[in-house]
Order: C-alpha cells, then sequence, then structure tokens
C-alpha cells in the first residue's frame, strides 16, 4: 500500500479512473483531486480492517518520493459495531469470515485490493412495518390491554347489574304484591278489607243473578268501647285479633270474613240456601265470642250481635243488601244485643218511619213549638203532700198526633239529638223549680248525655241562668251509666253533686242492681221500676222484692220512690214496705205546666184519697 503512493508520487499524478484499482477508484470519491493515496481492506492480526496511506506534501512536486505517508487502521468490528449500530441505527450488527448469514440477517464484504472478500458484516434490517409496529406496538398492546380490562369491568358491572336488576325486579314484584295485599287487606288482623269484600260480594251477586244463592252476616261487637276505655286500646286490639282469627275457624276456606272497621265485621257465606245452616252458623259465631278472652292477664267477656241478609231473598244490588244487613244489625242490638235476627221487609219500614221521625224532631227542635214539657206529681206516702214533679217531655205531631217519649227518644239518641232535647227540658223544669219553691222537679238525663266531658258545666249553667237553686233539681239516671264504670261519668255526678243536684236511680230493679255502685256514686234516691208495682197483690215475688229494695235503700240513707201506682191498694202496700214516695195515675197523670197551680190546689183532697 505504501509502495503503491511511493510509485503514484513518481509519475506525479493519481491513477485516473480508468487505470485505478476499484479500490482506488472508490477512495478518489472522498479526497481532493490532487491527494495521493491507497486504501483498501484487509485483516491486521486477524481482525478485519480499513487500511489507508496517503503522501503528505506541501504543495511541490519536487522530490515528493522522499515525502512522508500517513497510514491509518481502523478495525472493522468490536467498537466500530457499536458505534455503526449507534449511528446508522443498524440493529445489531456482527462480523464473520463466514458469509453465512442467519435468518432475517442482510449481509455486505469486505474486499482487499484484489477484490477479493476477506469477511463480511451481517445485520437484521429494519423493515417499514417494523419499525412503526416497534414504536406503536407498546401502545397499541396497551390499549389492547386498556381496552381488554374495560370491556371486562364492563362485563362485569353489567352481570352485577343483572343480579342487582333482577333484585331489584324481584324487590319490585314484592313491593308491588305488598302493596296489592294492603290495598285489599286489614293491616291488623290480615282479613279482607272493605274493597275485596266489596269485591267478592259483586262475583257471588253476579252468580245470585243466574240462581245461586249467598248470606251477608254484618257483625258487631257488644261492649267493646268499655274494653278500650278500661283495658286501652292495645287490649282492644287484641281483642279484635282474636275475635278475626275465631271467625275464621268457624267458616269454610269459600267464604270470606272482612273487617270493615272499628269492631264491624262481615261474612260472605257462599252457596247458602238453607236457613238450618246459617243459623247453625250463627249459634256457633256466638258460641265462640261466649268464651272468655285473654287480655293483659284477665278473663273478658264481650258479645256480638248479628244481621243476617239472604240473598237473592231480599234483592241482588250490593249497596241495598248492605244496608239491610245493618237494619238486621240494628235490630239485633234493640232486642237485648248477643243475638242474630233475619231482614224482613218490615225492619225496612221500620227503618223508614225512623228516618222520618228523626227529621221531624230536628225540625220541631229547631222551631220550639210541638215539644211540651209535661209534669207527674210525686207524693208523700205517708202523707200524700206533693213533694215533687217530674218533667216528661211530650211531642204534639201535627200529622201523628200525641208522641210518647218511648216513640222518639230512642231515636234521639241514637243521632245525638239528645243533648240539645234533654237540656232544653232541664231548661223548663229550672224555670218551673223557682216558680215552685216548696217542690222539688225531676228531670230525665241519658246514658247518651254522659259521653260529654262537659255535661256538668252546661247543667249548671242552666241552672243558674234560670235562677233556679240546683237543691230543687233531681237528676234522673238509669244504672247503664253507673255499669260503664266510665271515668267522665263518674267525674260528672261529682261534680253535680257537689253543686246541689240530687241523683235519682230509675228504674231499679230491672237491672244489675249492685250495691257496689250505690254506695260508689253516692246516689240520693232509688225509684222501683212499675213493673213490681203493679203485679202487687198478685205476686208474692214481687211484693219480696219491693219489701228488699226498700230495705235496701233505708239502709244506705236512700230516699225509695215507687212507681206506677194505679189502685189505692197498691199505694197501701207500698207505703206499708215503707216506701218514702209514690208516683202513678192515682195522684196525677203528666199534665201541661199551666195545669200545676190547680194540681197543687186539688193536694188537700189528694191527702183524703191517702
Amino acid at each position: 500500500m505504501v509502495d503503491a503512493v511511493r510509485a503514484q508520487a513518481a509519475v506525479g499524478r493519481r491513477p485516473d479512473a480508468d487505470n485505478a484499482s476499484p479500490a482506488a477508484r472508490r477512495s478518489t470519491e472522498l479526497t481532493q483531486a490532487d491527494t495521493i493515496y491507497a486504501s483498501y481492506t484487509t485483516q491486521v492480526d486477524g481482525r478485519p480492517a480499513a487500511a489507508g496511506a496517503m503522501l503528505i506534501t506541501s504543495g511541490a512536486r519536487g522530490n515528493a518520493s522522499n515525502a512522508p505517508i500517513l497510514v491509518s487502521v481502523r478495525f472493522l468490528d468490536g467498537t466500530f459495531l457499536r458505534e455503526l449500530s449507534a449511528w446508522s441505527l443498524i440493529d445489531s450488527p456482527r462480523y464473520s469470515r463466514s458469509p453465512v448469514a442467519r435468518p432475517g440477517e442482510a449481509t455486505v464484504p469486505f474486499l482487499n485490493e484484489r477484490g477479493k472478500p476477506v469477511g463480511y458484516i451481517f445485520w437484521k434490517p429494519e423493515l417499514p412495518g417494523s419499525r412503526i409496529l416497534g414504536v406503536l406496538g407498546p401502545l397499541v398492546a396497551t390499549l389492547i390491554l386498556v381496552m381488554i380490562s374495560l370491556m371486562g369491568l364492563l362485563v362485569r358491572s353489567l352481570w352485577r347489574s343483572g343480579h342487582t336488576l333482577a333484585g331489584l325486579v324481584v324487590d319490585l314484584r314484592a313491593s308491588e304484591a305488598q302493596a296489592q295485599h294492603l290495598a285489599f287487606h286489614d293491616v291488623l288482623t290480615g282479613l279482607p278489607n272493605r274493597a275485596l269484600f266489596e269485591g267478592r260480594l259483586e262475583q257471588a251477586l253476579a252468580r245470585a243473578r243466574r240462581g245461586e244463592s249467598c248470606t251477608i252476616l254484618a257483625l258487631d261487637l257488644d261492649r267493646f268501647k268499655q274494653v278500650n276505655d278500661t283495658l286501652g286500646h292495645s287490649a282492644g286490639d287484641t281483642l279484635i285479633r282474636e275475635f278475626a282469627a275465631r271467625l275464621s275457624r268457624i267458616v269454610r276456606a269459600m267464604d270470606t270474613v272482612a273487617r270493615i272497621g272499628g269492631d264491624e265485621f262481615t261474612i260472605l257465606l257462599c252457596d247458602t240456601s238453607r236457613v238450618e245452616d246459617i243459623d247453625l252458623v250463627c249459634e256457633r259465631i256466638l258460641a265462640a265470642v261466649r268464651q272468655p278472652f285473654e287480655l293483659l292477664g284477665s278473663a273478658v267477656y264481650v258479645g256480638v250481635s248479628i244481621g243476617v241478609v239472604l240473598v237473592p231473598d231480599v234483592g241482588t244490588d250490593r249497596g241495598d243488601l248492605m244496608r239491610k244487613a245493618d237494619i238486621a244489625l240494628y235490630r239485633a242490638k234493640s232486642e237485648g244485643r248477643d243475638c242474630y235476627r233475619t231482614f224482613t221487609p218490615s225492619m225496612d219500614e221500620t227503618i223508614k218511619l225512623r228516618s222520618e221521625i228523626e227529621e221531624d224532631l230536628r225540625r220541631a227542635l229547631a222551631n220550639g213549638n210541638e215539644l211540651e214539657v209535661h209534669y207527674q206529681a210525686e207524693v208523700d206516702a205517708a202523707t200524700g203532700t206533693i213533694v215533687g214533679l217530674e218533667a216528661l217531655v211530650r211531642w204534639l205531631h201535627p200529622t201523628r198526633g200525641l208522641m210518647l217519649p218511648e216513640q222518639f227518644i230512642p231515636i234521639a239518641e241514637e243521632t245525638g239529638l239528645i243533648s240539645v232535647l234533654g237540656e232544653g227540658v232541664l231548661a223548663e223544669a229550672c224555670r218551673v223549680a223557682r216558680n215552685c219553691p216548696g217542690l222539688f222537679i225531676a228531670v230525665n238525663l241519658s246514658a247518651i248525655q254522659f259521653r260529654s266531658s262537659d255535661l256538668a258545666v252546661r247543667l249548671i249553667a242552666i241552672a243558674r241562668n234560670a235562677g233556679c237553686d240546683p237543691r230543687q233539681i233531681e237528676l234522673e239516671l238509669t244504672e247503664s251509666v253507673l255499669l260503664d264504670e266510665d271515668d267522665t261519668a263518674r267525674t260528672t255526678l261529682i261534680a253535680l253533686r257537689e253543686a246541689g243536684f240530687r241523683i235519682a236511680l230509675d228504674d231499679f230493679g230491672t237491672g244489675y242492681s249492685s250495691l257496689s255502685y250505690l254506695r260508689e256514686f253516692k246516689v240520693d234516691k232509688i225509684k222501683i221500676d212499675r213493673s213490681f208495682t203493679q203485679n202487687l197483690g198478685h205476686d208474692a215475688e214481687a211484693a219480696a222484692i219491693v219489701t228488699s229494695v226498700v230495705t235496701l235503700g233505708h239502709a244506705m240513707g236512700l230516699t225509695v220512690t215507687a212507681e206506677g201506682v194505679e189502685s189505692r191498694a197498691q199505694m197501701q202496700l207500698l207505703a206499708a214496705a215503707g216506701c218514702n214516695e209514690l208516683q202513678g195515675f192515682l195522684f196525677s197523670r203528666a199534665l201541661p205546666e199551666n195545669a200545676i197551680a190547680a194540681l197543687l190546689a186539688s193536694n188537700a183532697k189528694l191527702r183524703d184519697v191517702a
């Protein structure tokens, strides 16, 4: 290589392109035109290398043969390959003397000055797609992994949502079922309510119009209010639930027991036509209710009143049938309770009559010109002297004529008109008492009036406004007021007695006639019922009862009055038994206020009769 440079220097020129060797021709592309050099590949100590020699001149061609020559060697393995990889971004370059390439490798030979290969450089060429894949591959893989994860989360979420949705659907259906149940069933007892009962009744009536039969029972517990008032509403609820359970055990699966409200129940007996079967069901209900109810550790006894309607015997209209069932129920209550009554057309006429009387009574109370207070004398049994008068209301109806209290007082009690009527009678009696200072006036009070907590205040105000001394007024009440054991009634009676009113117990002997409530309520007088008086002289038992009542009354320091005295024999027997006062037609009928003066004037004659 040095000799080649010296030879070129001797002739004074570079080899031209046509005569130069391949190595020389390739090298002159990187040098100036007058540079004298030579280069080629070879092996140095068994390693591939690129060697070059270049003449160093000062610009003058003379004596160039003695000019220095720069020789350089560059090994083509090791560091060169690493730099080549870094500079040219060639992947995995390697040198080998063997021309055999590995899979996926490209190769280029190293040629010596004679054009013979002395070795080979191999590398893995990068295809455009591979480069892009190398750059984008991780990102795409990451995106794919993220998408797979998101899809997994979505699938999991959908799976959970599916289960949640299924749960929500189940809960919704359960809620709908519960709402449906509550809409048609009573919360306390679980029985069908009014809506469900009416629906089933309509179905039964549709069958009845095709010839089938059914029966409606309307039920109402007796003395339920007393249980609520004495033991509390919790005990009342327990009673209602147990009553419902007893009813359900009596009827068939095809029948319907429903709670309408409060202590009111209805029963629909399907496919029933035999009166004997219906009577048997009613008797079983009565017997079941007569068994004691265990409430708060106490045995409580109640009863039940039942109204019966036979379908289609009395119609097939639902509203009309329920009205008739209530009419029959009312008849059962009015005839003693704890019994059953079957509806008949005559009951409906009675109800219509009562409705007409109620309407007329309201009008009479508003007008104030049809109702009058009459007075019947009460006399001293020993002297025959008039000691008092009982105020009795009479109604001169414009079309029905004179109506007695038993014809309209019960209606006034049921409709709430009794308070207005009773207080009106008391006001008239107080006015009369003020004009008759030597007499007492007896006024009847209804048990219904005692349900009002301010009754005492109102009665005291009436006496005060009339200018009447309350000690002249004797308030008559029945045993039912005392038997209810109502704190309101007890408080009212105490307030009335403290104000000066006297308290008389009417119709004594026909009810419980308990000594305990006579002592507890401290009444002033007991009045023997007229039924015992009328049997005197004919019934030894009646005489014994009268004697016992008189003895009891005197032992307790009470005045004893006998009602219904119509003959001198009765008068003498009652006086002999020790009665203090007598009252009856023998002495006087009930007279209007304008006849009182004449009655008192004839008192001497009454004493002669006595």
